[in-house]
């Protein structure tokens, strides 16, 4: 007869709380993606629109320096909605290419290497998991957008006063809450195509990729079917109508913003799905 030592007993010390452990997945993933010298590439060639908004933001608020120079120049130093604009288009552009380069490199390891049931067998599930990837680029994309915006913004009212603060709030919030749905919709489309594509180059491109077919598809819809209605399906042109919108601006031809927010939800709920089913603590091969 066999024999059972009942000698397991149940861990009953000190545990993490829920946060600590969801955040050490991504200040590893932190730390190895800015010892990469590409991402320190990108993060540098990136500033260089925040410096140079930095300086219009200076000068515009010093008429001495061009003063006499004309009417021309008097309305185009101005900060206004459209700066903010013009700005978010840029730095949306150097996030999406940071997601290309730091985005293959989160999930497609632990599937290649079948890390997925050691990281479920901890008190992590899966949608624990999801939330720690994003977080790795949520903080490496916002080094790009809503960092330097929110700074630039602090620093038009610095400069400008209180009074300029009270007459544009509207400001700080648009280009923080802007941003932060941009970073959404690039985060899930960078991990889902490290979720799908083991090589990290190629997953790379097909997060640009992405951006581009859609773009051109929604431009094929317009000219097809002679509507205007295919913009909305264009992420990048969608998430300019959120941002003219939350920052008090006309909107542009098209469809509306609220239009391209719902568009834009169902595109982020569908990467989502697909994103889930590919996360699975086991696998099934028949």
């Amino acid at each position: 007869m066999a024999v059972h030592k009942p000698g397991y007993q149940r861990y009953q010390g000190p545990r993490t709380s829920h946060c600590a452990r969801i955040m050490v997945m991504p200040r590893f993933s932190w730390h190895r993606l800015m010892g990469m010298k590409i991402t320190i590439v990108v993060l540098a060639v990136s500033m260089v629109w925040p410096l140079l908004c930095a300086a219009f933001i200076y000068v515009a608020n010093h008429a001495e320096l061009w003063q006499g120079m004309g009417g021309d120049l008097t309305s185009f130093l101005n900060i206004n909605g459209r700066f903010f604009e013009v700005f978010m288009n840029t730095q949306a552009v150097f996030a999406m290419i940071l997601a290309a380069v730091a985005g293959p490199g989160l999930i497609a390891p632990d599937l290649a290497n079948n890390a997925l049931p050691l990281y479920f067998s901890r008190p992590l599930t899966r949608g624990d998991y999801i939330i720690s990837r994003l977080l790795v680029l949520l903080g490496m994309l916002s080094l790009v957008t809503m960092i330097p915006a929110l700074l630039l913004f602090v620093m038009q009212v610095g400069l400008a006063g209180w009074g300029w603060l009270a007459d544009h709030w509207i400001y700080a919030w648009g280009v923080f809450g802007g941003f932060a749905l941009w970073i959404g919709i690039v985060s899930l489309v960078a991990m889902a195509c490290s979720a799908y594509v083991k090589w990290r180059v190629i997953a790379g491109a097909l997060v640009l990729a992405y951006f581009t077919i859609l773009a051109g598809a929604a431009s094929i819809m317009n000219a097809v079917f002679r509507v205007d209605w295919g913009r909305a399906v264009n992420p990048a042109l969608a998430m300019n109508q959120i941002w003219r919108s939350m920052l008090d601006m006309e909107p542009l031809e098209g469809p509306g913003a609220w239009t391209c927010a719902i568009v834009l939800c169902l595109m982020g709920l569908t990467l989502l799905a697909a994103l889930s089913r590919k996360l699975r603590p086991v696998e099934v091969v028949k």
